[in-house]
């Protein structure tokens, strides 16, 4: 087995180990894969009780470094992810105690119920792989990915999340309900988990990480390609005598184009290839670059959501 090939099997088992306890949510399963791969952040949005949470644990499971959960709430303070001074009374001095941000991978569950001073100090990690509490900045844990969860339901007591907050998660997936056999497996999985408790997870190794976003960072994207992300990108802004004429407020800055290429090379190693194909783009384009537009007030009153933007958008603008 040559170098790439051994760590794209290592992140193979890894993402066969996570879809082995989910049902239909093969897309989230390689969205966390991409994310994790290009040393980006996720945010997941859905309806309660569709296994956002599960799949953020399952992934854990199967990662060789320490996770944290935190449950977001309206009274959380940033000292409760950063960590605090602690004052030892048998030393006479003062102790830095960290916090769950400290740790490898972060579950920030129903991260919209978090006040805006969390969401700021969610800022700086996600963007800087750092803390500063106490006036002293702290270096956070290599790998470090938060996944974040969002309630798409229940808008009441929470704080909608700033568009600079949003243009750190590197993608942003759309989770919806079940079809009537996803829900029927689903009911069958459940009992034959409460019959025979789930073998553990193949565990990914730090080594084995680090060489698969090596390989990934590796993978080419051809100047033709290149110029298809910039054109998508460029077509959020450049909306006069377009189908999206009207429906922009705020188009995408550079992060998207970055993230969107990141996102392609991610995916286009998952599928086993050294070099991305307009596949890759289109797929990763509305998880990549929706959340990085505000649509105007016109596309809100008419139901245009920012992934139907998205949509017109690949239909404009095509890769050759």
């Amino acid at each position: 087995m040559d170098m790439r090939h051994a760590p794209l099997a290592a992140i193979g088992r890894l993402a066969d180990g996570i879809a082995e306890g989910l049902i239909a949510h093969e897309v989230l399963v390689e969205r966390l894969m991409v994310a994790l791969l290009a040393s980006g952040h996720v945010l997941i949005e859905g309806p309660p009780g569709i296994a956002k949470t599960r799949a953020v644990k399952r992934l854990a499971d199967g990662l060789d470094g320490s996770f944290a959960r935190v449950q977001c709430t309206p009274d959380l303070m940033p000292s409760d992810l950063t960590g605090t001074q602690v004052f030892r009374q048998d030393a006479g001095s003062f102790d830095f105690v960290s916090g769950p941000l400290f740790h490898s991978l972060v579950l920030v569950d129903e991260i919209n119920r978090a006040p805006p001073k969390v969401q700021s100090a969610l800022l700086e990690a996600m963007a800087e792989a750092q803390v500063t509490a106490g006036g002293i900045t702290r270096p956070l844990p290599d790998p470090f990915m938060v996944v974040a969860t969002q309630n798409s339901i229940e808008h009441e007591g929470t704080f909608p999340l700033p568009e600079a907050q949003l243009d750190r998660f590197l993608l942003h997936v759309d989770l919806a309900l079940p079809d009537a056999d996803a829900e029927r497996a689903i009911l069958d999985l459940a009992e034959a988990e409460a019959r025979h408790v789930p073998d553990p997870l193949p565990r990914l190794a730090h080594d084995d990480l680090f060489a698969a976003r090596e390989a990934a960072a590796a993978v080419r994207l051809a100047p033709a390609l290149k110029d298809f992300i910039v054109r998508l990108v460029i077509g959020t802004r450049q909306t006069q005598g377009t189908p999206l004429e009207g429906l922009i407020d705020h188009a995408v800055s550079p992060r998207g184009t970055l993230a969107l290429a990141a996102s392609a090379r991610a995916r286009a190693f998952l599928h086993g290839r050294d070099h991305a194909l307009p596949e890759d783009v289109e797929a990763l384009a509305p998880d990549a670059l929706s959340h990085r537009l505000v649509p105007s007030w016109r596309a809100t009153s008419e139901g245009i959501p920012a992934r139907a933007i998205v949509a017109r958008l690949l239909d404009t603008v095509r890769p050759w």
